[in-house]
């Protein structure tokens, strides 16, 4: 961890919802004038899409049904855990992109004086801008660890976000999201989730015992069966549970104050309505930001 050059990991799993949390600190570090190196957990992966799809059908043929996205075999775990030092000790570190859409490629392509970049690729690695204030990467593996490899990425965060809907609203979220962004059928999303569990359980939850702040999204609507759900539940058919891993010195009365309806449920536990979760958000995050940039300029 580094005063002088921070880490901020925001991590969560697919369709969890770490995009709104991202949007809260663009909004801060905009308004704070913070610049910030972005890092793409999807760059991280260590498969692109065609390696990985060759990977998994020969893992299935061998039997294992349970190749992920979520585990170490398709991920670079070591790069996480070396970029996260590299940064604290230097403000430096490599970065890459994975390449999403056609849009992508031909920006990347430009940037790199390259022509063959295409959906599903890797950009080549490159060092981030010199003199930001601090390394942000969202995705999913922000505070990983994994004994076998000797890897504990979250020791070198110094501030880790957690986005965990409770089970079946990530669920719904992710079959939607896969139907209208890659034309998945429900039964194509629901095979992945499958595939994923045993990555998910041992790679992912994990990491939420180690984040500094959750948030946890909990539907007032039925989505007992997520399977079937027609439509995702709305911000307003839902709370908002904030749990504070370490509640010394965190205003809650300010929050409190500032968060129209909110609640303590806990001693370490804000919750708030889901249709005030961007301005929550600014609200706990941006105190924080305030205390990590004033610390980072006495050093």
């Amino acid at each position: 961890m580094s005063s002088k050059h921070p880490v901020i990991a925001v991590t969560g799993s697919s369709g969890a919802g770490t995009t709104t949390v991202k949007r809260a600190f663009e909004n801060i570090f905009r308004r704070e004038k913070i610049t910030a190196a972005i890092i793409e957990g999807d760059s991280l992966h260590s498969l692109d899409r065609m390696a990985f799809r060759e990977a998994a059908a020969k893992a299935g043929k061998a039997g294992n049904n349970f190749f992920s996205h979520f585990g170490p075999e398709a991920n670079h775990f070591d790069k996480i855990e070396g970029m996260f030092k590299s940064y604290g000790k230097t403000g430096m570190c490599k970065r890459r992109y994975y390449v999403h859409s056609e849009a992508e490629a031909a920006e990347h392509n430009a940037h790199f004086g390259l022509t063959d970049l295409k959906p599903g690729m890797f950009t080549p690695w490159e060092d981030i801008e010199k003199d930001s204030d601090l390394l942000f990467y969202e995705g999913l593996h922000g505070m990983v660890k994994n004994e076998a490899q000797g890897i504990d990425a979250g020791k070198y965060v110094d501030l880790g976000i957690g986005v965990v809907p409770v089970v079946n609203l990530e669920w719904i979220q992710k079959i939607h999201r896969d139907k209208a962004e890659r034309g998945y059928s429900a039964e194509a999303t629901v095979d992945t989730i499958m595939r994923r569990m045993p990555d998910y359980i041992k790679f992912i939850t994990p990491q939420f015992t180690h984040t500094d702040i959750n948030f946890q999204r909990v539907a007032t609507v039925d989505t007992s069966n997520p399977f079937i759900a027609r439509d995702i539940p709305t911000p307003d058919e839902s709370f908002v549970v904030a749990r504070f891993r370490e509640p010394k010195g965190v205003d809650f009365q300010y929050m409190l104050a500032m968060i129209p309806g909110s609640f303590m449920s806990r001693a370490n536990t804000l919750v708030f309505s889901g249709g005030k979760m961007s301005h929550a958000m600014e609200v706990i995050l941006a105190p924080v930001m305030h205390d990590m940039i004033a610390n980072k300029k006495k050093k």
